[in-house]
């Protein structure tokens, strides 16, 4: 696995730069500004960039705008970006070009090394992971009118543990019910969400965006 990092905190960027390599990950740049992460991006042609949402020089959006930048321009890389706080912002911008090959975490989460190595993997592979706390955050923050009201309590914990980018067989034992169990509740989730089956958008993605923008628009 081919890795770029972009963070501006010289100890966490070099920090992360030495965990990945101790597990034999190819950590091929690390930067510290936007310019310098596309740049990197195009020569290096990464797996995964790693990425930090504030950054030079204003420390708003910048890294958001240059992952949703290098994902325009390398479709297949996948982007793990690391925030110091839930930033709603993230969830129309850098989601807009669909959920595969995305993660977001809280900076805290990379000092729980197993939770930290399994979300860049799984992000690697084409997956989503959504840190826990940024889950629970938006759904607190729902709004009583929103779709998701209409989701009952145990479908709000799958659809939060979706967010997190379980599959339901990891749903099953969190929650300690069946797979059919998880499988009856999404089948739920999707009918009462309004989402038919159509082979052009993968449901359980579109399930947790609609989840995202919504508490978005009304945050």
């Amino acid at each position: 696995m081919r890795i770029v990092i972009a963070e501006d905190d010289a100890l966490l960027r070099e920090g992360l730069a030495l965990l990945l390599r101790a597990e034999s990950l190819d950590v091929v740049a690390t930067t510290d500004s936007p310019a310098a992460f596309l740049s990197a991006v195009d020569a290096h042609r990464p797996d995964v960039a790693i990425v930090d949402v504030r950054m030079p020089p204003t420390h708003t959006d910048e890294g958001i705008v240059a992952a949703v930048e290098a994902r325009r321009r390398h479709p297949d890389l996948a982007v793990l970006v690391l925030s110091a706080y839930v930033e709603q912002a993230f969830a129309t911008d850098l989601l807009a070009g669909g959920a595969a090959r995305l993660g977001y975490l809280l900076k805290e989460r990379v000092g729980r090394v197993e939770e930290f190595l399994e979300a860049l993997h799984r992000v690697a592979g084409g997956g989503t992971a959504i840190d826990p706390e940024v889950v629970s955050q938006l759904f607190a923050r729902s709004r009583p009118d929103s779709t998701l009201s209409r989701l009952s309590p145990r479908e709000r914990d799958v659809l939060a543990l979706m967010a997190e980018g379980l599959g339901n067989t990891a749903i099953a034992e969190r929650l300690f019910v069946t797979e059919g169990a998880v499988h009856k509740h999404i089948r739920s989730i999707f009918a009462k969400l309004d989402l038919a089956p159509d082979d052009r958008a993968d449901r359980r993605v579109t399930a947790v965006l609609r989840h995202l923008e919504d508490t978005q628009r009304r945050g």
